[in-house]
């Protein structure tokens, strides 16, 4: 999902300042009782569709690039941001979007991750990311959907693509980043011109040109405002398409962001090769985190390792796992690594060898980072029959956003660490 030239064992998340105005993000563990029990009476409800724009980062809307986000708002709901969860990563974040759940409760708690019964898993490796053990610590809302009589059909959402708990969407396609915005649209509508028995009522879509530009060019690159306008065209071409079908007004949508993004100059380097020795340790993650396990036989050299990170260091905290700060939800999963440092917002995590031989193919904008960071905050407007019309809407951690779709859909809601009665105002009083 990232571009070509990013390393694949890139980023978690690094500490910073509180997001002003945003609400606290503690909720309870995953329970029976979390939100759910809010479901919809109406027995056919309207289409949803969820549309994630990759590292879509809040503040780019204010650059009044994207008209037809603007118009989606006026008439709809428009959150002031959302904030992902920690890590602020691309598949953690999607997976906690369709779960509920937090990185550290659905099990996808990086972009690369190790399991010691499954291997390695990393963007590029196709195959752990098809394989549905990885994924099967949540149920995703499709799965839901599908077993309360609902079609679904996503179109490269992360997780989608895995026969979870034996189970993928109704439709659903391999990811192909080949695959052009417009042609994802034709899609989508595409599966809407179905005959009823095989139109999918909750539907996905995913952009990602704006987070390929970040990560490339910078934030703050025209690249990455051309990339919001020609996105911002494609969200146009669905529009027009939902109109001549009639379905415009009559179908939910979601527009959101995973997370945002964040300048790294190429100068901002933790040589992590300088402060340990790495044969001493197995690496699981670099980038805008590492994440370190024992090595066989080695468990005296990482106690000693540990004891030297957690120091105070320079541009980056380091903590053994079970020392993570409570407010990021992180560190009881075994799949986080045991040793977690986390760089300072505009640094990485590197080491002399790599930074030698990718040359030119080093992220100068990233995210991954402390996720109550301004940087980091993502996208939210929502727009149809259900929805409130022209209202700006409060900050809001991104667990929410299942518990408000399992009600627009009618369909129970699966244990989550999300809150329907934090967001039950963006709706129209009598959909509550």
């Amino acid at each position: 999902m990232k571009f070509p030239f990013r390393p694949l064992w890139c980023v978690v998340a690094a500490l910073g300042t509180g997001c002003a105005g945003l609400k606290p993000t503690t909720h309870p563990t995953p329970s029976a009782t979390s939100a759910a029990t809010h479901v919809s009476a109406a027995p056919r409800p309207a289409p949803l569709l969820l549309i994630s724009i990759d590292a879509y980062r809040a503040d780019y809307y204010d650059r009044g690039l994207s008209p037809t986000l603007g118009m989606l708002a006026k008439t709809g709901v428009h959150a002031d941001s959302m904030q992902p969860s920690f890590p602020s990563l691309t598949f953690p974040n999607h997976y906690t979007i369709v779960t509920g759940l937090r990185p550290d409760h659905n099990g996808i708690v990086n972009n690369t991750m190790f399991d010691p019964k499954l291997g390695a898993f990393s963007l590029g490796n196709r195959k752990a990311v098809s394989n549905g053990l990885w994924w099967d610590e949540a149920t995703p809302i499709w799965e839901t959907a599908d077993a309360h009589g609902l079609r679904t059909a996503t179109m490269f959402w992360p997780g989608s693509g895995a026969d979870i708990h034996g189970h993928h969407p109704d439709q659903w396609k391999p990811f192909d980043d080949s695959v052009t915005a417009d042609q994802r649209v034709d899609q989508v509508l595409a599966w809407l011109d179905q005959p009823a028995a095989r139109r999918p009522t909750f539907l996905t879509l995913y952009f990602d040109a704006v987070d390929h530009a970040g990560h490339r060019y910078g934030p703050h690159s025209t690249q990455v405002d051309d990339a919001i306008r020609d996105t911002d065209a494609a969200l146009a071409r669905l529009v027009r398409g939902l109109k001549q079908r009639h379905l415009y007004r009559r179908m939910n949508i979601i527009v959101l962001a995973d997370h945002g993004m964040a300048s790294v100059p190429l100068s901002h380097n933790v040589m992590m090769d300088k402060l340990i020795p790495l044969q001493d340790v197995h690496t699981v993650t670099m980038g805008i985190v590492a994440g370190f396990d024992p090595k066989p036989g080695h468990l005296h050299a990482f106690a000693a390792i540990e004891h030297t990170l957690q120091q105070p260091q320079q541009h980056m905290h380091c903590w053994d796992k079970s020392r993570i700060p409570a407010r990021l939800d992180y560190g009881h999963n075994a799949r986080v690594p045991q040793l977690v440092c986390l760089a300072d917002v505009g640094w990485r995590i590197t080491t002399t060898r790599y930074n030698a031989t990718h040359q030119g193919r080093i992220s100068v904008g990233d995210h991954g980072y402390d996720n109550a960071d301004p940087r980091m905050q993502a996208l939210f407007i929502a727009h149809g029959p259900d929805f409130r019309e022209g209202i700006r809407f409060h900050a809001f951690p991104n667990v929410d956003v299942y518990p408000l779709m399992t009600h627009l859909l009618g369909i129970p809601a699966r244990p989550n660490d999300g809150n329907y009665r934090d967001v039950e105002d963006m709706l129209k009083p009598v959909d509550r």
